[in-house]
């Protein structure tokens, strides 16, 4: 219920009361029994509430039944969430994907919303000026809407294939992609601006950061990365909102390593980190190599936390433990090598490459060629493979 607080003062409401309730079974009709209605409502009047919000998922029907009892508008944690993605989305992608979450989620809902209005028949109705098509508003707005849908899947599929070009030419080139994934708040925009001085807004509070912003990373004098930050995870996130950013989690499954980034502070870490594992399967990402990262270590001294297997301990904030974990994604990533050539004359302009993507260069020169040694990355040493006269580590 903390969560759930912090989701709604997130989306800019304010937590005037909580009720809980234990039954084995929601009531059809209206979710909670008829007594504990009654309290919401006694509650809403002394407090003067304009919401109800309701940390499970609410049926079209049970949204409307609870509207009719307590006066008051009703909405369910997905709903909340939804509010809180389209008040945050910048970008033209993730507007479009917080837009077809809204309306994938408002379809069934419609009904509710219609009940006012009465069906408009060829023949006549009952007053003048209710002779019509014979549809209701219902039905024109539900095959607006289903149009809506249609169009923003089509222009999510071209953003899908934007990605694959994209991907592909990344691959072509040799660089390596590293992904931030963690729960939300849990410090993964700090980390990418203490990692690669993205300077990207950051902030105290759930799912500040929506659009996808990559990084460059040095993380070896011959070795860079590209470090992306990703949206935050939360439990029961709703299907709709992971079913329109697809096109954008998908890219975890293709990445080269994933960064855990855990709210080494937080009490319920465990449950965390669980609910991301869950959604890192759901995604296809499971099999892709990982560190986990214990952030906000400033807050919690590390021996208070159960160590997981190869984890890093940071803290975003202060800096600390940012060379370990550089290190450690060098460790995992870095394929470079000492390598030995021998470059004819002719072949001289071939030492500007090794100058600009290698490191280390030393240079011999003969009466027969140029014998060169340089620290290379295995997409180097494949270009300059038949110059090569000796690996030596």
């Amino acid at each position: 219920m903390e969560e759930l607080v912090s989701l709604l003062q997130t989306a800019g409401g304010e937590c005037r009361g909580i009720v809980l309730q234990n039954r084995k079974d929601p009531d059809p009709r209206s979710f909670f029994g008829e007594g504990k209605v009654e309290e919401i409502k006694a509650l809403a009047e002394t407090e003067e509430c304009t919401l109800l919000v309701v940390d499970n998922e609410l049926s079209p029907s049970q949204t409307k039944a609870l509207e009719d009892d307590l006066g008051i508008h009703v909405i369910d944690r997905s709903g909340l969430i939804i509010d809180i993605f389209a008040q945050r989305a910048a970008t033209k992608e993730g507007q479009l994907q917080v837009s077809l979450t809204q309306y994938k989620y408002l379809l069934p809902r419609l009904t509710g919303m219609w009940t006012h209005l009465v069906r408009q028949t060829a023949s006549g109705g009952s007053r003048i000026g209710t002779r019509g098509p014979g549809e209701t508003q219902l039905e024109t707005d539900r095959r607006h809407i289903r149009r809506k849908i249609a169009k923003l899947e089509e222009e999510l599929e071209q953003v899908r294939r934007v990605r694959s070009t994209q991907r592909r030419a990344r691959e072509k080139n040799g660089i390596q992609t590293v992904a931030l994934v963690g729960y939300t708040n849990a410090g993964k925009s700090t980390l990418l601006n203490a990692l690669t001085g993205a300077g990207i807004h950051t902030g105290d509070r759930l799912f500040d950061t929506l659009d996808t912003t990559t990084r460059r990373l040095r993380v070896s004098p011959v070795k860079e990365v590209l470090v992306s930050d990703t949206v935050g995870f939360i439990r029961k996130l709703p299907h709709h909102l992971i079913e329109a950013f697809k096109a954008t989690l998908e890219e975890l499954s293709y990445a080269d390593l994933l960064l855990h980034v855990i709210d080494a502070s937080s009490p319920s870490w465990e449950e965390q980190a669980e609910v991301v594992e869950n959604l890192l399967n759901e995604l296809g990402a499971n099999a892709t190599p990982r560190i986990n990262v214990f952030n906000k270590c400033d807050r919690t001294p590390p021996s208070t936390v159960h160590v997981m297997g190869g984890a890093v301990f940071v803290s975003a904030l202060t800096g600390d433990g940012l060379a370990d974990l550089t290190e450690k994604i060098a460790s995992i990533l870095d394929d470079s090598r000492l390598v030995k050539f021998f470059i004819p004359y002719d072949k001289a302009s071939l030492i500007d490459m090794l100058y600009r993507d290698g490191g280390d260069v030393k240079i011999d020169y003969s009466q027969e060629g140029i014998a060169v040694q340089a620290i290379c990355t295995r997409e180097l040493y494949g270009r300059l493979r038949d110059y090569v006269t000796e690996v030596v580590e």
